[in-house]
This record gives C-alpha cells, sequence and structure tokens, in this order.
C-alpha cells in the first residue's frame, strides 16, 4: 500500500516536470507545486498552459490553499515571530556578560554557519511543499517524525511563552496610575524592611519583592501549588482571547495584524531609546554594553552561547517558519527573504542593547554601584530591573505603560503566529473529506483552550515552578539543536542537497549560492550536534533564583517533556520501518524520492 502510494507520488512529480520542460509550467506564483504535502497532477489550464492547482485541491476535496495578500504580509509575519522577547531581554545581557563588541564575532559567525541556512531551509521547504511542519516531511516518509517533533515544541511554547505576555499585560495595566505600585512602601505585599530611597523610588529588593509577593505569590516549592492568583487568571484569559481573534481567520487576517504588533515596538524602541541616553550615566551604560574584552574569545561558552542564541532568536525547529511559507505564491523568493529577516532580526537584537544599557547605566548611576550589579537577563529585566529604572524617571507611568506595551506586543506576535503554525499542522493532516466549514475556527479554539487550561497550573504559587520546567525542558536548546540537527541531515543526505537546490531552484528561477549546499551537508549539523554535546555534558539540574533544587519526580517531568520531542524522530522510523515489507534496502528504495525526480522522457 505504502508502495503504490510513493508510486503514485512519483508519477505525479514526474508530470509535473514534463509539463515544466515544455514550458507549460509557468512560474506565476499560481501554480502549486503540491497540495498539502502531496503532488498531484491537475489538470491543464487552456487559458495558461499551467496546471491548475485550484483544480488539483477541488479533484482532492481540498480547499483551496489561503496564499498571503501581500508579500510584504509574509516578511512581517517572520518578522513578528522571530523578533520577540529574547532579542530585548536575553541578547544584551550575553552580549556583555561574554565581552561586549567582541562577542559580535561568533554570533555573526553562527549567523552564517546555522540561523540563515535553517531558516531559509525550513522557508523554501513549506513553500516548495505548500504544507505544515508535518507534512512538509513528505519528501522522506521514514523522517516524518521530525514533523510530529516539532509540533510537541511549538505546542510547550505556545503553553508557557503566554505567561510571559500575561505578566506584561498586568504590569501594563497597572502602569495607569499616578504611582506605580512597586515604588510605594504602603502595599500590603511589602515587608516591614521596605525602604523608599527617595520619594517614590524603592530598594531592587522591594521591586522584586512585589514580583514575588504579589504578582507571583510564589510558594516554598513545587510540591506546594497553593492558591490561584485570580488577578492573573484573568490576565491570562485576556491574553489568550487576543491571541485568538489575531488566529482564527487564518494569514487573510494574521497578515494584516502583524502590521501593527511586528512595527510598533520598534517606535516604542526609538523613543525609549531618545529617552534612555539623555539620561545620566547612559554612556557609562552603552559602553559596559558594547566595549570588547577579548580575552572572552578564549572561552568555549561565549561561542557556545552566541550559537544557542542564534537558535532561540531565529525560532528554528519550531515549524512555524515552514507554516508561514507554505502560504507564500510558489514563485517567491524565498532565499532573498531569509537574508532580509536574518538581517532585521540580528539588527533588532543589537539595537536593543543600546536602549536596555542606556536605562540600566542611569539606574546604576542613581544607585551608586556598578553596572553589573542591576543588569539582569530574561524575566529578570523584564519584571525587576525595568521596573525599577522607570519608576526613578519622571512620569514614571508613562514610560512603564510605554515599555510593557512594547513587551506585549512584541510576545503577541511571537505567540499567535507560534499557534497558527501548529493549527496549520494539525488542519493539513486532516484529508479533504472530513473538511468542514468553521473548522478552522473550532481548531483554533481548542488549541487556545487546551493550552489555557494547562496554563492555570502557572497561575497559582507554585506557578513559576511549573514555568521554569517548562522553560528549562520542553523547548530548550538541547530540543532544538537535536530538531535542526536532524532536519539538516534529512534534506541534505536523504532527500538530497543538489535535488532541494534545484527545486528551489525551480522556484525562485536561479540556484542559490553553493554554500547553502554546503552547510546542510556538513557545517551546519557539525555546528548543530558539537553545542547539542556541550549542553548535554554540561548539564546541571534546575534550580529557582539559585536556591530552591527541584525534586527528583519534577526533573523526570521535565525530561519527559524533553524527550517527548526527541524521541519523536527514532519512534517514527522504527514505526515506519518495521510496518514496510521486505529488505531493508528495498524499503529504503521504495521510500527514496530520487526516482521520483527524474525526468519522464518516454
Amino acid at each position: 500500500m505504502e508502495k503504490s502510494s510513493l508510486d503514485a507520488d512519483c508519477c505525479a512529480l514526474n508530470t509535473v516536470l514534463v509539463e515544466e520542460k515544455r514550458g507549460h509550467l509557468i512560474p506565476n506564483g499560481n501554480a502549486h507545486q503540491g497540495v498539502n504535502g502531496t503532488l498531484i497532477c491537475g489538470p491543464i489550464s487552456a487559458a495558461t498552459g499551467a496546471i491548475s492547482s485550484a483544480a488539483a485541491e477541488k479533484k482532492k476535496g481540498y480547499p483551496e490553499r489561503e496564499t498571503w495578500t501581500r508579500q510584504m504580509d509574509f516578511m512581517m509575519s517572520c518578522v513578528g515571530f522571530a523578533v520577540g522577547l529574547g532579542n530585548v531581554w536575553r541578547f544584551p545581557y550575553l552580549c556583555y556578560k561574554n565581552g561586549g563588541g567582541v562577542f559580535l564575532i561568533p554570533y555573526v559567525l553562527f549567523i552564517f554557519l546555522g540561523g540563515i541556512p535553517i531558516f531559509f531551509l525550513e522557508i523554501a521547504l513549506g513553500q516548495f511543499m505548500k504544507a505544515g511542519s508535518i507534512n512538509v516531511w513528505n519528501i522522506a516518509p521514514l523522517f516524518k517524525g521530525l514533523g510530529f517533533a516539532s509540533m510537541v515544541i511549538v505546542f510547550f511554547c505556545n503553553t508557557y511563552y503566554i505567561m510571559v505576555l500575561a505578566w506584561g499585560f498586568y504590569y501594563f495595566i497597572k502602569s495607569f496610575s499616578s504611582t506605580l505600585p512597586w515604588s510605594t512602601c504602603d502595599n500590603p505585599w511589602n515587608t516591614e524592611n521596605c525602604i523608599e530611597i527617595f520619594r517614590h523610588v524603592l530598594s531592587f529588593m522591594n521591586v522584586f519583592l512585589h514580583l514575588r509577593n504579589k504578582v507571583l505569590n510564589i510558594s516554598d516549592g513545587l510540591d506546594e501549588p497553593g492558591a490561584m492568583n485570580w488577578e492573573m487568571l484573568l490576565c491570562l484569559m485576556a491574553v489568550w482571547v487576543m491571541v485568538y481573534f489575531c488566529v482564527w481567520k487564518g494569514v487573510k487576517s494574521t497578515g494584516k495584524i502583524v502590521y501593527f504588533t511586528a512595527t510598533f515596538p520598534y517606535v516604542v524602541l526609538i523613543i525609549l531609546l531618545v529617552r534612555g541616553v539623555t539620561l545620566p550615566g547612559a554612556y557609562d551604560g552603552i559602553m559596559y554594553y558594547v566595549k570588547p574584552n577579548w580575552s572572552k574569545l578564549g572561552e568555549a561558552q561565549v561561542w557556545i552561547d552566541a550559537g544557542t542564541q542564534i537558535f532561540f532568536s531565529y525560532a528554528i525547529g519550531l515549524g512555524a517558519l515552514t507554516a508561514l511559507g507554505s502560504y507564500n505564491r510558489f514563485n517567491n523568493d524565498c532565499y532573498k527573504d531569509a537574508f532580509v529577516l536574518a538581517f532585521i532580526n540580528s539588527g533588532t537584537s543589537f539595537f536593543s542593547g543600546f536602549v536596555v544599557f542606556s536605562i540600566l547605566g542611569f539606574m546604576a548611576s542613581e544607585q551608586g554601584v556598578d553596572i553589573s550589579k542591576v543588569a539582569e537577563s530574561g524575566p529578570g529585566l523584564a519584571f525587576i530591573a525595568y521596573p525599577k529604572a522607570v519608576s526613578m524617571m519622571p512620569v514614571a507611568p508613562v514610560w512603564a505603560a510605554l515599555f510593557f506595551i512594547m513587551l506585549l506586543l512584541l510576545g503577541l506576535d511571537s505567540q499567535f503566529v507560534g499557534v497558527e503554525g501548529f493549527v496549520t499542522g494539525i488542519l493539513d493532516l486532516f484529508p479533504g473529506k472530513y473538511y468542514m466549514r468553521y473548522q478552522r475556527e473550532i481548531a483554533v479554539a481548542i488549541c487556545c483552550l487546551l493550552c489555557f487550561i494547562i496554563d492555570i497550573s502557572m497561575v497559582t504559587q507554585g506557578g513559576m515552578y511549573v514555568f521554569q520546567l517548562f522553560d528549562y525542558y520542553s523547548a530548550s536548546g538541547m530540543t532544538l539543536l537535536w530538531q535542526a540537527f536532524w532536519e539538516c541531515v534529512v534534506v541534505a543526505w536523504v532527500y538530497g542537497a543538489d535535488r532541494f537546490m534545484d527545486d528551489i531552484a525551480r522556484m525562485i528561477g536561479y540556484r542559490p549560492f553553493p554554500w547553502m549546499k554546503w552547510c546542510w551537508s556538513f557545517i551546519t549539523p557539525c555546528v548543530c550536534m558539537g553545542i547539542f554535546l556541550f549542553h548535554l555534558l554540561n548539564y546541571k539540574p534546575l534550580t529557582y533564583n539559585n536556591v530552591y533544587v527541584y525534586p527528583w519526580w519534577g526533573e523526570v517531568i521535565g525530561w519527559c517533556m524533553a524527550l517527548s520531542s526527541m524521541l519523536c524522530i527514532p519512534v517514527s522510523f522504527v514505526y515506519k520501518l518495521s510496518g514496510a515489507k521486505g529488505t531493508f534496502r528495498e524499503i529504503d528504495h521504495n521510500a527514496s524520492p530520487t526516482q521520483c525526480l527524474l525526468p519522464n522522457t518516454h
């Protein structure tokens, strides 16, 4: 049965190649190479001389696949998804920690060794196969587990990432007050040790206590879930409702929303930079950020941090880029797009550092301490260091509201594009005969509701411990590197790097520079596996705030989340292999796309 299916696909692709050879397939943006990851022979249009993808889709019972209204919709969606919170709160911290400007040397190197090649691979694969993250791997049926692995990772990301948006939304609402709640000592959550350094400015510890005692109301451990924080539950619900209505109508509506959610944060960043550089101490902060420390280049951790940051910030391995690419017109120049998007992503990270460290320099100057004492990464920067800094500025609520609306929008488009990628992959699994009118709306609602139910565990007093479990294990550097490694191996060595380069040339009209093929075949897999092994060998048990050590059963849950995606690839491979008949050589020959890609000359 599997063999006959493969033969049918080969026949279909042979027909496509023959028509293309005769000049019948004109890349006008409407001739799809495949439908839902399956290559289909459609009737040749008398008007255009091209195989009608719409007719092919109707023949199979699939609704015609949406495409972006404008190509800029795709670019904005990719910017919105890939440029997120990590660009603002993780890259600047890594840069100053790893030698300032020196960090840019390994960072830029890894952009070309790993970031752009895989970023381009995922977009091009989706555009060529016209399918989401699961069905694109029909190019190598034995490795379809790659698609399921990416779906597991993006589901976990969708589940826990939104908690940061809920916290940001809470802080944004609280910013609409004449006095910021974390800038006074007359709150119920303040301790008797609360000190106002001067009017409406608290010590760093008091701002931390606002997050710990009021926002999180954190318990003593993972085994003490405690009571639910109803304010945070309402914020979480509000953010999920926003995500749902951004995604429910598909790319036609998503492509419009990202024009605001992807661009407005840049407006806020520029405003904050202008304000930041005018503050005392800003120059010292910026110099602390960019001043090179050449001795750091000899440390392995600097190179590992650079490589890991690329995979995080480029949103590689999640399958969402593949889903976004699948809505492109067939002849879209995705090669050029990959370079433009990479420049925007990394440029935003570097630019954000000036914004962050100009403010941190001011805060260090006001407190009379070294900048290293106030520099934070991750949620610590967003919900402790920056709230403390804005409380020291004139008209503090305005700057607080601007910062948290930027934080909310940066995360919101990453979140709803992640949900879009997950839903696209799920819907592609259902044959056309199961299609119904409100299929997408229902699928998005189920996805959001399921994630929301899991998120309820994160708005309890023990919720922060649950959040850290998800963050540390489910979508960690190891899972993304494992995924990226196998993507390169399967495309380059199973499907064939030269064959994929030909497919890309068929789409964009020219062959990309051979560097891409060399990266997919040798360089990028070595980079991914090298960093993966470094993380594995230097693994440390999870702790919270360097004090609380997670119980053994908490670590077991974490490793189960990590392995739930990583094992998809070998388990799926063994399952498909065990269900096939014949010797391994015969199975490999039947499942190989080699015969499918030879033009039918008869």
